[in-house]
């Protein structure tokens, strides 16, 4: 049972964004940048392109209204979007409020949020959705 699923089992706690029967999202507690959400599908699979084609239809819909929010709740360009995969053998999407192409990049230092400070950038986008 990867680190994700016990997220969504509750096993874990987490700052939930949004959940569905397919779809759990919520907030990574090592951020790039504030309003930095992951969308991870229930079903555990390794890599993001070995989930069938209409599971990953139903993630990006999923992931829509969401990134829509965080473009509404923080001051940016776009909400960006990437798959890596690395860290976690769970499949899994990243959205982030970005301004430059540099916002996604991996490699920098990760911000180091309070628990007060993660409910408020949960709030920001749960307001919205």
């Amino acid at each position: 049972m990867t680190i994700f699923s016990k997220i969504i089992a509750g096993q874990i706690p987490s700052y939930k964004i949004a959940e569905d029967e397919y779809f759990f999202a919520f907030l990574d507690i090592f951020p790039l940048v504030k309003g930095h959400v992951l969308v991870v599908p229930k079903m555990e699979t390794d890599k993001f392109f070995d989930l069938g084609d209409e599971y990953l239809s139903r993630l990006l819909l999923f992931a829509k209204p969401i990134a829509h929010a965080i473009e509404k709740a923080f001051d940016c360009n776009r909400c960006g979007i990437s798959v890596v995969g690395l860290e976690v053998p769970h499949a899994h999407l990243h959205l982030m409020p970005i301004n430059s192409a540099d916002d996604l990049n991996f490699m920098r230092a990760k911000l180091k949020l309070s628990p007060e400070e993660l409910k408020v950038v949960q709030g920001k986008i749960t307001r919205i959705l």
